[in-house]
């Protein structure tokens, strides 16, 4: 099957299912939405009796991804799952999931296999022992080591040579510098692609982990060109926030505040918005570090043939929401329908620069709803039409972020006077990756 985006998004079914298997995990990551201040998740598993609900729309469906916040693989149902899907999806559909890989032993891994399972994404880090230990807090990197053995083995065994194996890599500023070797590391075992995503930080304590700049790509873009032009005439705009406030100024420091003024002129009439702020503290030797590490890492995928997925190191400010796009449906273990990975769920994080609440937006329950009258409420079917025309405010080069309308306990609208609770979402500006 193969749909456009706005077609997906609003034809009468949806096109891609994400079904939490579990909420439960065998591990304690610091970078879970489970450890964050704020979350209200609790433990539970999707029953059989909620898969059986999922019918009317296997056949319509191009993918099937059984993982949410949990680990998959402690769902004991997990294969009947697979095998029931498998025979009602198109031929040209697949099944997966992301997994820690902890309890992929040989038999597990060709019991998924025979069951249909056509792609699998282990999380691993560091391949340093001591490094992913402290990353991943129960696991160790020699059981990824077994795990990629153990479906090798199976793929083989169950005659499935099309089965995808991958890993995941949470990049942050603890790890990034031991991409390239991971990366090599899995290849050498068998990994086909890999999807490396920056870690989304739930406090303050953690945001220092991020890599990626928290301005968009156009607003930096724009800010180098004019730093550049300036620091040739001898004027650093560096110090605009220094100077800015002062009574009197020198002919330099008129000079910066003209400069900045001038530049401020150029992003409005090109309809860039500028925090100014954020850009003066934006830290460019690290930034071209990170460039050149994913340099490094895309040297080995080719290599290696590895297939890779880089995230953004700014934010796109041409957004790009794929959960909504791409027709998806997002099915709490409990039966609740979300649109996307950033609703789905109650969580403080602090991925913005600043601490936010995000609130679970949900237009149904498979327990008490037909999942197809779900799907074609008006409620649902606006929400997509108002996301995809990308209206709304975009938090993240607002310079006077956070507002009263994004910290409000119960989100009305925004400042664009739009009802969408998208503007702090960054998913959609490509600095993080999911399996999908």
């Amino acid at each position: 099957m193969c749909h456009t985006p706005a077609t997906a998004a609003l034809r009468e079914f949806p096109t891609k299912l994400f079904v939490e298997t579990t909420t439960r995990c065998n591990l304690n990551c610091f970078m879970c939405v489970k450890q964050s201040r704020g979350s209200e998740i609790n433990d539970g598993d999707f029953s059989p009796e909620l898969f059986d609900r999922l019918a009317p729309v296997l056949p319509h469906i191009d993918s099937l991804v059984l993982n949410g916040v949990g680990e998959p693989l402690l769902n004991p149902h997990l294969e009947p799952f697979i095998r029931r899907a498998k025979k009602q999806m198109s031929s040209s559909g697949w099944i997966g999931f992301q997994s820690n890989g902890l309890m992929m032993s040989h038999p597990r891994a060709e019991s998924l296999v025979a069951a249909g399972l056509d792609r699998v994404c282990l999380s691993i880090d560091a391949v340093s022992p001591e490094q992913f230990k402290n990353m991943r807090e129960g696991g160790e990197v020699d059981e990824i080591d077994m795990a990629l053995s153990a479906l090798r083995s199976a793929k083989k065994q169950c005659d499935r040579p099309d089965v995808r194996v991958g890993i995941e890599f949470v990049a942050m500023k603890n790890n990034i510098k031991g991409l390239p070797e991971t990366l090599e590391w899995s290849a050498r075992r068998g990994a086909s692609f890999a999807i490396v995503t920056h870690v989304l930080p739930y406090d303050e304590q953690h945001a220092d982990e991020a890599v990626y700049c928290t301005v968009s790509d156009q607003a930096l873009t724009l800010y180098n060109f004019w730093r550049r032009r300036a620091l040739k005439s001898g004027i650093d705009i560096q110090r605009y926030s220094e100077v800015r406030f002062k009574y009197r100024r020198t002919r330099q420091e008129r000079a910066i505040i003209a400069t900045v003024e001038a530049m401020k002129a150029e992003a409005a009439q090109q309809n860039i918005m500028l925090d100014v702020k954020k850009l003066l503290q934006v830290e460019h030797q690290r930034l071209e570090e990170i460039t050149a590490i994913f340099g490094k890492a895309t040297e080995v995928a080719n290599k290696t043939g590895l297939d890779l997925r880089l995230p953004e190191l700014t934010l796109k400010e041409q957004r790009k929401c794929s959960f909504v796009e791409d027709g998806s449906a997002f099915v709490s273990w409990n039966g609740d329908i979300s649109p996307c990975y950033f609703l789905w769920h109650r969580y403080n994080c602090f991925a913005n620069g600043w601490n936010q609440t995000v609130k679970t937006k949900t237009f149904g329950n498979l327990a008490h709803q037909d999942i197809v009258h779900i799907w074609n409420t008006p409620e649902f079917s606006s929400f997509r039409n108002d996301v995809i025309a990308y209206d709304y405010a975009f938090c993240a080069s607002c310079g006077v972020a956070p507002c009263d309308y994004v910290q409000a306990e119960e989100f009305e609208q925004d400042c664009h006077v739009r009802e969408v609770p998208c503007g702090s979402c960054l998913w959609c500006t490509g600095v993080f990756q999911c399996l999908s």
